[in-house]
Protein backbone atom coordinates (compact mmCIF):
# COMPACT_ATOMS: atom_id res chain seq x y z
CA UNK A 1 0.00 0.00 0.00
CA UNK A 2 2.00 3.34 -1.15
CA UNK A 3 -0.37 5.44 0.75
CA UNK A 4 0.91 3.56 4.12
CA UNK A 5 4.39 3.42 2.82
CA UNK A 6 4.62 6.89 2.22
CA UNK A 7 3.39 8.29 5.75
CA UNK A 8 5.92 5.55 7.30
CA UNK A 9 8.77 7.00 5.41
CA UNK A 10 7.60 10.38 6.15
CA UNK A 11 6.00 10.28 10.17
CA UNK A 12 7.38 7.22 11.37
CA UNK A 13 10.81 7.18 13.91
CA UNK A 14 13.05 4.65 14.15
CA UNK A 15 14.47 3.93 17.43
CA UNK A 16 16.55 1.31 17.00
CA UNK A 17 16.81 -1.55 14.40
CA UNK A 18 13.99 -3.31 15.43
CA UNK A 19 11.77 -0.84 16.43
CA UNK A 20 9.90 1.92 14.80
CA UNK A 21 7.74 4.40 16.62
CA UNK A 22 4.09 5.39 15.06
CA UNK A 23 2.43 7.06 17.70
CA UNK A 24 1.80 9.55 15.11
CA UNK A 25 -0.52 8.23 12.53
CA UNK A 26 -1.25 4.38 13.76
CA UNK A 27 -1.14 3.81 17.81
CA UNK A 28 -1.44 6.81 19.84
CA UNK A 29 -2.24 9.67 17.43
CA UNK A 30 -4.87 7.84 14.66
CA UNK A 31 -5.10 9.30 11.09
CA UNK A 32 -8.46 8.73 9.82
CA UNK A 33 -7.90 9.04 6.53
CA UNK A 34 -5.28 6.32 6.37
CA UNK A 35 -7.52 4.31 8.89
CA UNK A 36 -9.91 3.87 6.25
CA UNK A 37 -8.05 3.13 3.73
CA UNK A 38 -6.37 0.43 5.85
CA UNK A 39 -9.91 -1.16 6.41
CA UNK A 40 -10.93 -0.53 2.95
CA UNK A 41 -7.54 -2.71 1.93
CA UNK A 42 -8.59 -5.69 4.27
CA UNK A 43 -11.88 -5.55 2.82
CA UNK A 44 -10.93 -6.09 -0.49
CA UNK A 45 -8.22 -8.88 0.31
CA UNK A 46 -10.10 -10.97 2.69
CA UNK A 47 -14.35 -10.16 1.17
CA UNK A 48 -13.95 -13.86 -0.34
CA UNK A 49 -13.23 -15.46 3.08
CA UNK A 50 -16.69 -15.14 4.44
CA UNK A 51 -15.66 -12.98 7.45
CA UNK A 52 -18.31 -13.16 10.21
CA UNK A 53 -16.47 -11.01 12.91
CA UNK A 54 -13.11 -8.77 13.49
CA UNK A 55 -11.15 -9.59 15.91
CA UNK A 56 -7.80 -7.54 17.20
CA UNK A 57 -5.80 -7.18 20.52
CA UNK A 58 -6.54 -3.80 22.49
CA UNK A 59 -5.35 -1.18 22.07
CA UNK A 60 -3.00 -0.32 19.02
CA UNK A 61 -5.67 -2.86 17.35
CA UNK A 62 -8.81 -1.30 17.60
CA UNK A 63 -8.48 1.41 15.72
CA UNK A 64 -8.00 -0.80 12.58
CA UNK A 65 -10.52 -3.23 13.72
CA UNK A 66 -13.10 -0.95 13.42
CA UNK A 67 -12.26 0.36 10.32
CA UNK A 68 -11.86 -3.10 8.72
CA UNK A 69 -15.18 -3.99 10.68
CA UNK A 70 -17.39 -0.92 8.81
CA UNK A 71 -16.08 -2.20 5.39
CA UNK A 72 -17.80 -5.74 6.10
CA UNK A 73 -20.55 -4.54 8.04
CA UNK A 74 -19.72 -7.17 10.26
CA UNK A 75 -19.01 -6.73 14.27
CA UNK A 76 -16.11 -6.10 15.67
CA UNK A 77 -14.44 -7.52 19.29
CA UNK A 78 -11.42 -6.94 20.85
CA UNK A 79 -9.47 -9.44 23.16
CA UNK A 80 -8.31 -7.82 26.50
CA UNK A 81 -4.93 -7.19 28.13
CA UNK A 82 -6.79 -7.59 31.58
CA UNK A 83 -9.50 -9.65 32.30
CA UNK A 84 -12.46 -7.32 34.25
CA UNK A 85 -14.88 -8.01 36.92
CA UNK A 86 -17.41 -7.64 34.70
CA UNK A 87 -16.44 -10.32 32.19
CA UNK A 88 -18.18 -13.65 33.24
CA UNK A 89 -19.91 -16.31 31.64
CA UNK A 90 -16.90 -19.10 29.61
CA UNK A 91 -14.39 -16.70 29.23
CA UNK A 92 -11.68 -18.08 26.29
CA UNK A 93 -7.57 -16.61 26.89
CA UNK A 94 -4.16 -17.54 26.22
CA UNK A 95 -0.60 -15.88 27.07
CA UNK A 96 1.02 -13.52 24.34
CA UNK A 97 4.28 -12.02 24.99
CA UNK A 98 4.75 -8.63 23.40
CA UNK A 99 8.28 -7.88 21.61
CA UNK A 100 7.93 -4.09 21.89
CA UNK A 101 7.24 -4.07 25.53
CA UNK A 102 8.74 -7.73 26.61
CA UNK A 103 6.55 -9.00 28.61
CA UNK A 104 3.90 -11.53 28.84
CA UNK A 105 0.11 -11.45 29.48
CA UNK A 106 -2.87 -13.06 29.33
CA UNK A 107 -5.64 -11.92 26.76
CA UNK A 108 -9.25 -12.88 27.14
CA UNK A 109 -11.97 -12.58 25.10
CA UNK A 110 -15.59 -13.82 26.44
CA UNK A 111 -16.94 -16.42 24.45
CA UNK A 112 -20.15 -14.82 23.76
CA UNK A 113 -18.58 -12.70 21.25
CA UNK A 114 -17.42 -15.89 18.99
CA UNK A 115 -19.76 -18.46 17.49
CA UNK A 116 -18.54 -21.94 16.75
CA UNK A 117 -17.95 -21.88 13.03
CA UNK A 118 -17.92 -18.92 12.48
CA UNK A 119 -14.84 -17.10 10.03
CA UNK A 120 -12.81 -14.59 12.12
CA UNK A 121 -10.78 -11.91 10.90
CA UNK A 122 -7.67 -11.00 12.68
CA UNK A 123 -6.37 -7.31 12.13
CA UNK A 124 -3.22 -5.91 14.42
CA UNK A 125 -0.58 -2.87 13.75
CA UNK A 126 2.58 -4.99 13.54
CA UNK A 127 3.61 -8.43 13.01
CA UNK A 128 7.16 -8.82 14.75
CA UNK A 129 7.65 -12.57 16.23
CA UNK A 130 3.72 -12.87 15.68
CA UNK A 131 2.93 -13.81 18.99
CA UNK A 132 0.26 -11.37 19.42
CA UNK A 133 -1.48 -12.65 16.05
CA UNK A 134 -0.77 -16.46 17.34
CA UNK A 135 -2.61 -15.62 20.71
CA UNK A 136 -5.28 -14.63 18.79
CA UNK A 137 -5.78 -17.57 16.35
CA UNK A 138 -5.50 -19.55 19.77
CA UNK A 139 -8.77 -17.65 21.35
CA UNK A 140 -10.34 -18.04 17.57
CA UNK A 141 -9.57 -22.01 17.75
CA UNK A 142 -10.33 -22.69 21.42
CA UNK A 143 -14.69 -21.13 20.52
CA UNK A 144 -14.08 -23.91 17.55
CA UNK A 145 -14.08 -21.10 15.10
CA UNK A 146 -12.06 -20.43 12.26
CA UNK A 147 -9.38 -17.82 11.22
CA UNK A 148 -10.70 -15.78 7.70
CA UNK A 149 -7.15 -14.98 7.73
CA UNK A 150 -4.59 -12.26 9.23
CA UNK A 151 -4.34 -8.49 8.59
CA UNK A 152 -1.43 -6.57 9.24
CA UNK A 153 -0.81 -3.19 9.20
CA UNK A 154 2.85 -2.59 9.22
CA UNK A 155 4.92 -6.34 8.88
CA UNK A 156 9.12 -6.44 10.42
CA UNK A 157 9.89 -8.63 7.92
CA UNK A 158 13.13 -9.26 9.12
CA UNK A 159 11.70 -10.81 11.96
CA UNK A 160 10.33 -14.56 12.16
CA UNK A 161 6.61 -13.43 12.67
CA UNK A 162 5.47 -14.01 8.96
CA UNK A 163 7.25 -17.68 8.48
CA UNK A 164 5.73 -19.10 12.05
CA UNK A 165 2.25 -18.26 10.35
CA UNK A 166 2.43 -19.15 7.64
CA UNK A 167 4.10 -22.63 8.30
CA UNK A 168 0.48 -22.69 10.39
CA UNK A 169 -1.67 -22.24 7.29
CA UNK A 170 -2.67 -18.94 7.97
CA UNK A 171 -3.50 -16.54 5.61
CA UNK A 172 -1.58 -12.76 5.82
CA UNK A 173 -1.64 -9.58 4.22
CA UNK A 174 0.54 -7.22 5.33
CA UNK A 175 0.10 -3.67 3.78
CA UNK A 176 3.44 -2.33 4.55
CA UNK A 177 6.47 -5.16 4.47
CA UNK A 178 10.00 -3.41 6.26
CA UNK A 179 12.70 -5.21 5.07
CA UNK A 180 15.40 -3.47 7.15
CA UNK A 181 15.50 -0.33 9.70
CA UNK A 182 19.52 -0.58 9.52
CA UNK A 183 21.28 2.47 9.11
CA UNK A 184 18.57 4.20 10.48
CA UNK A 185 16.72 3.69 6.92
CA UNK A 186 13.73 2.16 6.50
CA UNK A 187 13.08 -0.17 3.66
CA UNK A 188 10.56 -1.99 1.95
CA UNK A 189 9.74 -5.28 0.03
Amino acid sequence: MKKLQRIIKTRAQIISESILKVDSFLNHQIDYDLMEAIGEEFFHYFKEKNVDRVLTIEASGIAIGMATAKFFQKPFVFAKKKKPNTMSGEVLSTKVVSFTKNIAYDISLSSEFINFGENILIVDDFLARGNAALGLCKLVEKAGANVAGIGIVIEKSFQPGREMLLAKGYDICSLARIKSLKNNKISFY
